[in-house]
C-alpha cells in the first residue's frame, strides 16, 4: 500500500485546527516550542529538519515523516541529503527503520513533485 504524504499531512492539519479550537493554550504552547526549536541557531533550520525527520522514522510516526519531508523539500534538501539520513536511519534502527526510511524517501519525492 503506498502512503499519500500529501493527503496524509493535509488531514492531520485539519484536525490539528480543530485541536487547536478545543485546547488553544495547550496547543499555542506547542506550536511554540516548535517554533524555537526549529529556529536557527548553533545549528540551521535544515539541519533540524533532518534531525526530525529521523526521530520520525525511529519512532514509526506517518505524520511526522510527512511534515519533515516537506519541510525539508521547502528549504531545498536534495534527494542524496535525505537518502544519506535515511542509510543512517536503518543502520541505528535495524529493519524496522528501513522500513519507514523506504516511505520518508518516498514522502520527499512526492513533495519534490
Amino acid at each position: 500500500m503506498t502512503k499519500d504524504y500529501k493527503a496524509l499531512t493535509k488531514d492531520i492539519s485539519e484536525y490539528a485546527g480543530e485541536l487547536r479550537k478545543a485546547v488553544p493554550d495547550a496547543m499555542n504552547g506547542f506550536y511554540a516550542m516548535s517554533k524555537a526549536a526549529t529556529a536557527d541557531g548553533a545549528l540551521d533550520k535544515k539541519t533540524k529538519e533532518f534531525i526530525a525527520l529521523a526521530i520520525g522514522v525511529t519512532q514509526r510516526c506517518d505524520g511526522c515523516i510527512g511534515f519533515h519531508a516537506k519541510a525539508l523539500n521547502d528549504l531545498g534538501a536534495t534527494r542524496e541529503e535525505v537518502a544519506e539520513i535515511m542509510a543512517m536511519c536503518v543502520y541505528m534502527g535495524g529493519g524496522p527503520a528501513l522500513m519507514y526510511a523506504a516511505d520518508a524517501l518516498r514522502a520527499y519525492d512526492q513533495f519534490n513533485g
